[in-house]
């Protein structure tokens, strides 16, 4: 392999006098990661959630706070509202006739069900966006809750809420996990052991007890779920990051840097992390999921976001004690909430294999 210079740039050529063109980290990693379809597929689909969520408010979709207390627990249909109200109400009046020994409706409950059928024709509703509509129009593809939400966009607007905690609390334990654990692993000395020592104190401590405690003390505002669901989740990337950095800090660069005159803060900052981004990456697609988990099952314990707004663990909690009669409040939100954390998983996988240098083979 021979190296000629053209135009101030440096050509690399093999034995054949061929240009080879050389491939970075991150385009090796790639490339690899193409080829792991489970991988992809995590990826692709989480972009799915991603533009659906964010594009909520463009969508043809209801208010997912708007309550119409009629159409409680309609099951889900592309029908209108009206047509599943009048088919249930029928069905109950017949169910009452049949037990009662009657084959034929009365007077009263014919008259009964004429009136049902004209207000469903006439009756309208002011939306919380100022507009008139003939509210037993509207369909729910996914049905409706107990309240008359639409489940459809419940779930959307509460992909964002579980998304955003997800992100933000996986971001906020992995920001403060580096910074601490590559400052720890490259001091070194009495600050790395003061540091290694708090951290065992926090890991002997109850993780969920501590989360529980800070939102009944401070409430169940959102910033403060991020707050507490991140306030020991640094703890892991802190060790798995000083692991990094002490394997690296007496690398050649690194020398190389300190006899330039380079401080600290240099060093790690601009040589180290940018090293152990590929562990940080992987570890933060591998976080986002269990943040999620964490915020519904503080969600089953009435700590989860407050109405009206909603996440998938707050639809969950609500589905479940209401699975034996209306299976769709809680199949629905469960699916998206599954297939979402399914994708996370395969897509930190895929790159876990990806940055891998001796699963090179492998892909």
């Amino acid at each position: 392999m021979t190296d000629t210079k053209t135009n101030n740039s440096k050509v690399v050529l093999n034995e054949f006098n061929q240009a080879v063109k050389g491939v970075s980290l991150w385009q090796d990693a790639w490339r690899r990661l193409k080829k792991n379809r489970m991988a992809m597929f995590g990826l692709w689909t989480i972009i799915f959630y991603s533009l659906i969520s964010l594009s909520a408010p463009l969508l043809p979709i209801h208010s997912y706070k708007q309550q119409v207390l009629e159409h409680q627990f309609l099951k889900p249909s592309l029908r209108p509202a009206g047509e599943l109200m009048f088919e249930r109400q029928d069905y109950l009046i017949r169910a009452l006739a049949a037990k009662e020994g009657r084959s034929e409706l009365n007077a009263a409950e014919t008259d009964r069900l004429a009136e049902l059928k004209a207000s469903i024709d006439t009756e309208t509703k002011v939306l919380l966006t100022g507009e008139e509509v003939l509210v037993h129009y509207r369909v729910y593809p996914l049905g409706t809750d107990s309240l008359g939400r639409d489940l459809l966009a419940r779930i959307i607007y509460g992909g964002q809420v579980s998304i955003l905690i997800g992100l933000l609390g996986a971001v906020t334990a992995v920001l403060i996990g580096v910074v601490l654990g590559s400052l720890s692993g490259y001091i070194g000395g009495t600050f790395d052991s003061l540091m290694m020592r708090f951290v065992d104190i926090m890991y002997s401590l109850p993780y969920m007890l501590l989360v529980i405690i800070f939102m009944a003390v401070f409430g169940r505002a959102i910033q403060n779920l991020f707050f507490a669901l991140a306030i020991v989740s640094w703890l892991t990337v802190a060790r798995v990051v000083r692991g990094q950095i002490i394997s690296l800090k007496n690398s050649e660069y690194v020398e190389a840097a300190k006899s330039s005159g380079a401080g600290t803060g240099r060093i790690v900052f601009r040589h180290l992390i940018p090293n152990t981004a590929g562990v940080i990456i992987v570890y933060t697609t591998l976080l986002i999921p269990s943040f999620i988990m964490l915020e519904a099952f503080l969600s089953f314990l009435g700590l989860g976001v407050q109405a009206p707004f909603a996440s998938w663990g707050v639809l969950i909690q609500d589905g479940v004690y209401a699975m034996t009669t209306y299976p769709w409040l809680l199949l629905f939100p469960a699916g998206a909430m599954t297939l979402f954390l399914f994708s996370m998983n395969f897509l930190g996988d895929g790159l876990r294999d990806a940055m891998d240098p001796q699963s090179k083979n492998k892909l």
